[in-house]
């Protein structure tokens, strides 16, 4: 799949030769906000030709509850979505969002997890369509031929409560939000303020340039190393419903490591009162 076939972003220059070459990829539009969720407007004033609008609120999570705000969706579910869509099992699959990959890392880590064997992020989004000149197609969601994806849990590593628990003991667990929501200074979201205790932070905003692109993987590997990532080291990432911490899984891999995402996050740690909260900068630096 372009330059980068064994990796998880592809360029725009990439996408086109992939676009001319055949067979044509399944592209799905995830663009999404923590405010105002799937956004849906956007995508009907102007998308990549072709692109199906994936809703992540409602097709990349079931409902939220004592699993956290953004539980996995179950695999039929999900498979479903994917068919309408129209990603079948062997094409290749090209997520976006407006830029920095925030919600298309959710489609692509969900992709993976259900064992698509082919699908990437659009590095830069949108945003990096446009600015290359790239035309835009407007409009509403058009009914497109059904796909034959089928969803077979299992491709990525996934933790539980207990699992986070344990793996920032003994591993690195990343805490992928702010400084202010990792120390407790500040939750406007979960009602419960602090993190996992072992955690780390390192905010997914680290992982992108100003103009939304990924920073370059040797950068991406030593920020990882400085924070305990080793090879043969176990690397979980977890943020507060399981969205940004696929962006951080992604990241993790552009690095070289393969690392677990917690799903239930920080939104189902704290439905269970007996869970462990830290509160303050996490001053373990341990280097395993």
């Amino acid at each position: 799949m372009g330059d980068r076939s064994k990796g998880p972003l592809i360029t725009v220059g990439e996408l086109d030769r992939l676009m001319a070459a055949g067979p044509r990829p399944a592209l799905l539009d995830v663009r999404w906000e923590v405010v105002t969720g799937p956004r849906r407007d956007l995508y009907e004033q102007g998308h990549i030709p072709g692109a199906a609008f994936i809703d992540l609120d409602a097709e990349l999570a079931s409902a939220p509850g004592a699993d956290g705000r953004h539980p996995l969706p179950d695999p039929t579910s999900f498979e479903r979505a994917m068919r309408t869509a129209g990603v079948d099992r062997d094409r290749p699959v090209v997520v976006y969002d407006e830029a920095t990959a925030v919600a298309a890392a959710r489609g692509w880590w969900l992709l993976r997890y259900f064992s698509h064997p082919a699908v990437v992020v659009l590095d830069g989004g949108l945003a990096a369509w446009r600015r290359a000149g790239r035309a835009l197609e407007e409009g509403a969601q058009r009914q497109r031929k059904r796909g034959d994806f089928v969803a077979r849990p299992g491709g990525m590593p996934v933790l539980d409560a207990t699992g986070a628990h344990s793996l920032a003991a003994r591993g690195v667990l990343l805490d992928a939000r702010s400084p202010e929501r990792f120390r407790g200074q500040s939750e406007l979201i979960d009602p419960v303020a602090g993190h996992i205790p072992g955690a780390r932070n390192r905010p997914t905003t680290l992982n992108v340039t100003a103009d939304g692109l990924f920073a370059p993987a040797a950068q991406l590997r030593d920020a990882f190393s400085d924070l305990g990532a080793r090879d043969g080291v176990e690397v979980g990432a977890y943020c507060g419903s399981g969205v940004t911490a696929a962006h951080q899984v992604l990241a993790l891999e552009l690095a070289g490591y393969r690392a677990a995402l917690y799903p239930g996050s920080w939104s189902e740690w704290i439905t269970d009162p007996a869970r462990p909260v830290a509160t303050g900068d996490d001053m373990d630096k341990r280097q395993s």
